[in-house]
């Protein structure tokens, strides 16, 4: 092959990566775009208006809606890691060329969620009382918890497009409980999902899952893996507690600006959630069980190949 021809070859593959990205992107913000997104309603707002009189906003701005914010753009970027991985695969695709494809992938995620932040941020700014310091700092909060979850979904786009099953396998634990999250605000906005939901349970046990099959997957060898079934079942554990402590502190009347006060309220939320009554330390054992049992069953067959090609 001429060296035109692999170099239009590899204008094309990151062209596709870099569409890819853009789609998942997309997919990401898909749960608030499809439920018509409209601004929430803002406690520092200018003018009184009702909730249907509210500008349209590509993100939902509100410090009630936080987790949600870190839910829509994380698993924009983990969606983008998997698109990579199954357009791209590791076993026929050289790690030098794959490389490139992720990073145009965690591009395309970028650009869609930039523009949703800068539209987003454009009408809440012009929305807020003028020159008041607590719409400054309400803004502020909010712009820096938006950077930090397309940060994440960046990191995650690129652990799930590695080529290691351990990165692999620590990239679904960062993202099992956002991607509960995400499924969830899809069963928000669809009855029969929500039904099928409240039977099977399906959010509230698909992040231990996730994390279960991962950590099978991933198994114990190298002994140093076991670190990643370490960290993946205290993300497992711990992340929920956080989502659900932000999601109270945030969602009570405290003063803006308050930090003593909401640091104390977050400590005694998050000691709760943490405990047994948490619910975590069960989501941790169901982890634990997937993924030993998914362990011992790939050990299993890896014996039997070695022993008949033997």
């Amino acid at each position: 092959m001429s060296h035109t021809a692999i170099h239009a070859t590899r204008g094309k593959d990151l062209g596709v990566a870099l569409l890819a990205g853009v789609l998942c992107g997309l997919i990401g913000l898909a749960p608030w775009l499809v439920s018509g997104p409209r601004l929430p309603l803002q406690n520092l707002w200018a003018a009184e208006v009702p909730p249907e009189a509210m500008p349209l906003s590509l993100l939902p701005l509100s410090q009630y809606k936080l987790v949600t914010l870190v839910t829509l753009l994380a698993v924009g970027g983990a969606v983008a890691g998997v698109a990579v991985r199954l357009l791209f695969p590791p076993r026929r695709w050289p790690p030098a060329r794959r490389r490139p494809l992720a990073w145009c992938a965690a591009a395309g995620v970028l650009l869609v969620q930039l523009f949703a932040t800068v539209q987003a941020f454009a009408v809440l700014r012009n929305g807020l009382v003028d020159g008041d310091a607590a719409s400054d700092l309400y803004f502020g909060g909010l712009l820096a918890g938006v950077v930090a979850a397309i940060i994440a979904g960046l990191v995650a786009c690129l652990l799930l497009s590695a080529t290691s099953p351990a990165v692999v396998a620590l990239g679904v634990g960062l993202m099992a409980v956002p991607f509960g999250n995400w499924v969830s605000a899809w069963a928000a906005d669809a009855a029969l999902v929500a039904q099928l939901q409240s039977v099977l349970g399906l959010t509230r046990w698909l992040p231990a899952v996730l994390v279960g099959l991962a950590l099978a997957w991933c198994g114990f060898r190298p002994p140093v893996r076991v670190l990643v079934w370490v960290a993946d079942l205290a993300l497992l554990w711990v992340v929920p507690a956080l989502f659900i402590s932000v999601d109270y502190v945030l969602g009570t009347r405290i003063r803006p600006g308050d930090l003593a006060e909401m640091l104390l309220m977050s400590r005694q939320i998050l000691a709760a959630t943490l405990g047994p009554a948490g619910g975590g330390g069960l989501s941790v054992l169901v982890a634990v069980a997937i993924g030993l049992a998914g362990a011992g069953a790939l050990e299993v067959l890896r014996r039997r190949r070695v022993t008949s090609v033997a």
